[in-house]
């Protein structure tokens, strides 16, 4: 974590604070061909490709056909680049219209279904969210939005933070978890289906968790018999609707 010069302890600088689409830089001339938009966008997919360890500037140079000092022109740190390719992806969230006139319960149920699927899409995005101040353009799009929604819920003042809490941190949660298994899930070449039942074998295996996993297997059949996707949008679903149905109960409270 970056600290302002003579700021020990101090909360980290933000690209967005710069103030300039140029930073100070470290190198010569502007680097013909190069902006900050084609600079994020490659980080963006190298971060998805490789993922987050394996990310580095002049691996991101050697993916631009251009040397690291000439990204450095543009960014002054990895940092930096890291928090502009955060909020590009926030930038692919679609936000509900003020004016669309949809129940404030559908605009949260879609906000929330959206972050899942950007946690999942780019699994380096939660690690990061947690990083950074998180005040580029279209995180603080997103996070109006948020607000505007649930202060529609017709819930107390003292009682917005709390219930954006409780649906986006655990949207985080969930979306998190589920990039880490689908990565998994991806090293070892099986599918999703494949995966799991191979897991619940092998785990049904040690005599501490056989006990737990047949429980599992007796919720799974009770619930139907779905592929690994189907139960976990149905999870989902049936998690952010108890979280409705709570902020519901709560705004009736007054």
């Amino acid at each position: 974590m970056v600290k302002a010069p003579g700021a020990e302890g101090a909360a980290r600088r933000s690209v967005w604070l710069a103030g300039k689409e140029r930073r100070s830089g470290r190198g010569g001339g502007q680097p013909s061909g190069l902006d900050r938009a084609r600079i994020t966008g490659a980080t963006v997919r190298l971060l998805d490709a490789e993922g987050l360890a394996r990310f580095s500037m002049r691996r991101l140079a050697a993916e631009l056909n251009v040397t690291a000092m000439s990204v450095y022109w543009y960014v002054d740190t990895k940092d930096d680049l890291l928090e502009l390719a955060l909020d590009a992806a926030f930038g692919e969230l679609s936000l509900p219209r003020p004016d669309a006139g949809e129940d404030w319960r559908d605009q949260l149920r879609g906000l929330a279904t959206g972050y899942r699927a950007l946690l999942v899409r780019h699994p380096w995005l939660s690690p990061l969210a947690g990083r950074y101040l998180n005040i580029g353009p279209n995180a603080l799009a997103h996070a109006r939005e948020v607000q505007r929604v649930v202060r529609r819920t017709g819930l107390p003042a003292h009682g917005i933070t709390g219930a954006i809490s409780a649906v986006f941190q655990f949207v985080y949660g969930y979306g998190t978890f589920e990039s880490h298994f689908f990565g998994r899930i991806a090293d070892s070449g099986l599918t999703p289906d494949e995966y799991y039942r191979q897991s619940l074998d092998s785990a049904g295996r040690s005599p501490e968790a056989a006990g737990v996993i047949e429980e599992s297997r007796d919720i799974v059949a009770a619930r139907g018999g779905d592929t690994v996707e189907e139960m976990l949008d149905r999870d989902f679903a049936f998690a952010l609707d108890l979280l409705v149905a709570g902020i519901e109960a709560m705004a009736a409270r007054g």
